[in-house]
């Protein structure tokens, strides 16, 4: 949170606003302008500006869960539902699940 509110350190409250007022994502491009500043990144490029991985993001924007295949992906809704004898894959709420597989996801 600070890199967001101090204002030496990060950008303030009002320039993350003008971001997101400012905002677009074109085919996985955010942009943006911030005090007249023209931005532009990818998940991969905020990935290594926030030192975090991103491998995999597009994969899970898309929701394109047949890389898993049908039995894998009925195993995962069995244990994240909670419900072991589900017959069919379906997506999961998050209220529905348990809190350590809510903070994973």
């Amino acid at each position: 949170m600070d890199l967001f509110t101090n204002t030496h350190r990060g950008c303030s409250v009002l320039d993350l606003a003008e971001f997101y007022a400012n905002c677009a994502v074109t085919n996985g491009v955010v942009t943006s302008t911030v005090n007249g500043y023209k931005l532009r990144f990818d998940a991969c490029e905020l990935g290594e500006l926030l030192g975090v991985p991103s491998e995999g993001f597009d994969v899970h924007v898309r929701e394109d869960k047949s890389i898993l295949g049908d039995e894998r992906l009925l195993e995962f809704t069995r244990k994240l539902a909670q419900k072991p004898h589900l017959s069919t894959s379906r997506s999961v709420r998050k209220g529905k699940m348990m809190p350590l597989h809510r903070l994973l996801f």
